[in-house]
C-alpha cells in the first residue's frame, strides 16, 4: 500500500466519532481516505440516540445533521462490534494506518460520601440508559420512592429530576420505549429534591434546561428564599454573564410563583453540601444529611456547619460522567481519559518513565478531554486531532492488509453479527412504523438481539 491513502478506523460512532470522519473527509489533504466507524451498538449516534431525555427532540435534531453525514455514503459502520472483544489494536494496525478513539464517557463519577451505596442510591447515567432503552442495561427499574433526591447541579441531574417529576402521559409523544413508560405511570413519586453545593449564580445547567423544568404539568416549583442573598460576586455574575442573568430572571420569576395546587414538586435546593445518605437501619436510603454552605465572596463556598437531613426513599447522584479504558490503550484512571495530547495519544516509555507519543492512535470528545461541554464542542475537538493525524502521515502504520473487503473477511471469519449502515435504516424505518402505529414518531427496539436481527434483515 502506498502512503498516498489513509485507511482510517474510528471506534465510537456517535457524534465525535462521526465528526470526525467529517472533518477530515472535508479537509485539505493530498492522500485518499477510506473510513470505517465501529460501534458496539447495534446503532449508531452514541449518547444522542442513548443519553438525551426523551423528551429533547431540538437536541435529538443533531441526529438530522449527523445521518447527513452517513448517507453520503462515504463512511462505512461496523455496528454491534466490541473493541477489545471482538476486535482488538493488534487487528486494526493489520487492517488500517491509523485509529481515532471516540468513546465517550458513559460511566457515573463516583461521590465519596458514606452512604452512598445503600440500597435505593443510584448513579444518574444508569438511570438515563434505563429510560433511554440502552440494550445493554436491566428493562425493569425500582420506582417505589414517594420522595426522590438528585445531587447536582448539571444539565443530566435537571434531566434525571425532570423524568421523575413528570407526568408519564406527558411523555407519550415521545420515543420513550413501552416499558419505560409503564414503570414512570405506576410511580409513586410526589417530591422530587435537586441538591448543589453552590448558590444559584453558579449552576452548570443552561437556561433552556431549567425553563423546561418550569413548564412541567401539575408540578409546584419549590425554591427558597433564603437562597437569593446574593453577595458581590454573585451580583457581578448576574450583571456580566448573559446565561447567568437568564437563569436568574427565570428562578426569580418562579419565586413569584404560588405553589400549593400541583400533585408533585420538583424542590431546588442552593448552598446544599452533602455529607451522608442516611440508612433507615436495614440498608436502604432514608434521607440525606447536607451542610448548608455560604458565599465566600470569590464565587465559591465555605461550610456554615449548620447540618439538615431531608427524608427521602431513593437518591440519583449526578455528578459527572467518567470514561473507560480501553484494552491496550493508555488510560488516565483519575480522568478518566486517555492520556493524549492534542488528541495525539501518550504512552509512558518503559525505560525512561517519560510520556511519547504512541503512533497511530488517536482521540477525541470525551475521552480525550473528559466529560465537558455540550455535543456541539466536539467538532472543534476534532479539528484539532484531525490536524494531527493529517501532519503525522510519516508515522501512521503499514497495514498488511488494507481492503476494505479485508476486515469485512475478519469480522464474518469470527461469526460476528455486525450492523451497516443499510442495517441502521431498516432499524430506523421500523421504530418509526411502531410509533406511528401508535400516533408517535418513534417507539425504540430495546433488545440487542432484536435490533440486530432487525438490522440484518433477518425478521
Amino acid at each position: 500500500m502506498t502512503r498516498n491513502k489513509l485507511r482510517l478506523a474510528i471506534v465510537g460512532a456517535g457524534p465525535a466519532g462521526i465528526y470526525a470522519a467529517d472533518i477530515l473527509l472535508k479537509a485539505e489533504r493530498n492522500f485518499d481516505v477510506s473510513i470505517d466507524l465501529f460501534d458496539h451498538l447495534p446503532a449508531p449516534y452514541g449518547l444522542v440516540r442513548y443519553g438525551v431525555a426523551p423528551d429533547h427532540p431540538r437536541i435529538k435534531g443533531i441526529i438530522t445533521a449527523l445521518r447527513e453525514v452517513l448517507d453520503r455514503g462515504d463512511i462505512r459502520i461496523f455496528g454491534n462490534v466490541r473493541f477489545g472483544e471482538d476486535i482488538t489494536l493488534e487487528d486494526l494496525k493489520k487492517h488500517y494506518n491509523a485509529v481515532i478513539f471516540a468513546t465517550g464517557a458513559v460511566r457515573d463519577a463516583s461521590l465519596n460520601i458514606p452512604g452512598i451505596d445503600l440500597e435505593g442510591s443510584y448513579g444518574a447515567a444508569d438511570f438515563v440508559s434505563w429510560y433511554d432503552g440502552h440494550p445493554d442495561y436491566p428493562r425493569e427499574w425500582p420506582l417505589e420512592a414517594q420522595s426522590v433526591g438528585v445531587i447536582g447541579n448539571g444539565n443530566v441531574a435537571l434531566d434525571v429530576a425532570r423524568m421523575l417529576a413528570k407526568h408519564a402521559e406527558d411523555l407519550l409523544p415521545t420515543e420513550i420505549p413501552a416499558n419505560v413508560h409503564a414503570a414512570l405511570a405506576a410511580s409513586p413519586v410526589t417530591d422530587v429534591h435537586v441538591f448543589g453545593r453552590r448558590g444559584p449564580t453558579s449552576v452548570k445547567f443552561t437556561p433552556l434546561e431549567l425553563r423546561e423544568l418550569g413548564e412541567l404539568r401539575d408540578v409546584d416549583m419549590i425554591i427558597h428564599d433564603e437562597d437569593f442573598d446574593y453577595d458581590d460576586a454573585a451580583r457581578a455574575a448576574v450583571a456580566g454573564n448573559k446565561q447567568v442573568f437568564v437563569i436568574d430572571k427565570v428562578l426569580q420569576q418562579w419565586r413569584q410563583r404560588e405553589t400549593g395546587q400541583a400533585s408533585r414538586r420538583l424542590h431546588l435546593h442552593f448552598f446544599a453540601k452533602p455529607l451522608e445518605v442516611v440508612s433507615d437501619g436495614d440498608g436502604r436510603v432514608a434521607a440525606l444529611r447536607y451542610e448548608r454552605t455560604a458565599p465566600d465572596g470569590e464565587g465559591g463556598v465555605v461550610g456554615t456547619g449548620e447540618i439538615r437531613e431531608i427524608p427521602m426513599q431513593a437518591i440519583y447522584r449526578a455528578v459527572g460522567y467518567h470514561g473507560s479504558p480501553l484494552k491496550g490503550i493508555p488510560f488516565d484512571k483519575k480522568f478518566g481519559v486517555i492520556p493524549n495530547h492534542e488528541g495525539q495519544v501518550l504512552m509512558r516509555d518503559k525505560e525512561t518513565g517519560q510520556s511519547r507519543q504512541m503512533y497511530g492512535v488517536y482521540a477525541t470528545g470525551w475521552i480525550k478531554r473528559g466529560p465537558v461541554g455540550l455535543i456541539g464542542h466536539t467538532k472543534s475537538d476534532a479539528m484539532e486531532t484531525i490536524k494531527h493525524l493529517i501532519n503525522d502521515l510519516g508515522n501512521w502504520w503499514r497495514p498488511e492488509s488494507p481492503s476494505e473487503e479485508s476486515v469485512i473477511e475478519m469480522l464474518e471469519g469470527r461469526g460476528i453479527r455486525w450492523t451497516d449502515l443499510d442495517g441502521w435504516h431498516r432499524l430506523d424505518e421500523h421504530e418509526q412504523a411502531l410509533g406511528a402505529a401508535e400516533e408517535r414518531k418513534r417507539i425504540k427496539v430495546v433488545p440487542r438481539d432484536e435490533m440486530v436481527a432487525i438490522s440484518r434483515g433477518e425478521v
